[in-house]
């Protein structure tokens, strides 16, 4: 999945790197003109303090006392949905983000760029979300259900309305950003032995998030989703562009299986002839 910050979005200042964050878990705010870091660099911000995982509500709205500009003190709701509430997850205002990463250490953070920094974290927080909504509307029902939803392929996936009690909802969030998934690991090493087929910078980041998917008998369970965050060469207009690699972790059969469905209905699409057939 493709992801580039909107027009409306503040885009990160121009030819300034900004520095990492603390805490456990975030998003990556380089210049959009740096390379992003090996998997064994020091953890981006984007795994090091994620709204969605280690932001203290009751952190702290004043404004420093080495404060030189006005940073606003509202929050945004998230589209997401918390696993332990009825409501969604909410992102902190950037005077919250500004005043975690001074208690960290992190005194040298541009205060001008601290907006763009909470703007980019809920851009791919909601990117992120979007696509697990993608896999949860092709298999909550179960494996044949999932099926009939991709043997159309990506295009003809048409994403049903789903009741608000049967929403999948976020329990909870994990930045990993020095473990390389199984699949960034294999196309690094794809890279190094074909660079003009598979070439490119490994993830700067990944994530596991665990979902609460609720089952057609009203029964629950919890799924994990992995994320590689890769970056891409920024749009004319200098703004940054993510690409976003989620899908369901192999922890069993099941999540093989609704992997292996996704990927096979565009190969099943071709394979059968309907494209040629539509275009007949």
């Amino acid at each position: 999945m493709h992801e580039s910050p909107s027009s409306s979005t503040p885009s990160f200042p121009p030819q300034k790197s900004l520095p990492p964050p603390a805490d456990g878990s975030s998003c990556p705010v380089a210049s959009p003109n740096a390379p992003p870091p090996s998997p064994s660099d020091t953890p981006s911000s984007l795994s090091r303090l994620n709204p969605l995982n280690h932001m203290p509500s009751t952190l702290s709205q004043s404004r420093a006392s080495t404060q030189s500009i006005i940073l606003p003190t509202s929050r945004t709701a998230s589209s997401i949905p918390r696993g332990d509430a009825e409501a969604n997850w909410e992102y902190p205002s950037p005077q919250q983000m500004y005043n975690a990463m001074l208690r960290k250490g992190y005194d040298d953070t541009p205060e001008d760029a601290v907006e763009s920094m909470v703007a980019v974290h809920n851009f791919l927080n909601e990117g992120a979300w979007a696509e697990i909504e993608g896999w949860e509307g092709r298999f909550r029902k179960g494996l044949g259900d999932g099926w009939k939803a991709c043997r159309n392929g990506e295009e003809g996936f048409v994403q049903q309305k789903i009741d608000e009690a049967e929403k999948p909802r976020l329990a909870r969030f994990m930045g990993r950003p020095g473990d390389m998934t199984p699949k960034a690991r294999m196309l690094s090493v794809l890279g190094r032995v074909w660079p003009s087929q598979y070439g490119g910078e490994p993830p700067f980041d990944r994530h596991d998030w665990y979902v609460r998917r609720t089952l057609p008998g009203g029964d629950t369970r919890e799924v994990r989703y992995v994320i590689d965050y890769y970056s891409g060469p920024p749009e004319p207009t200098g703004e940054p562009v993510f690409y976003l690699d989620v899908r369901p972790a192999v922890d069993g059969p099941t999540a093989a299986a609704e992997r292996l469905m996704r990927w096979g209905g565009d190969v099943w699409i071709r394979a059968s002839g309907a494209k040629a057939r539509e275009r007949s």
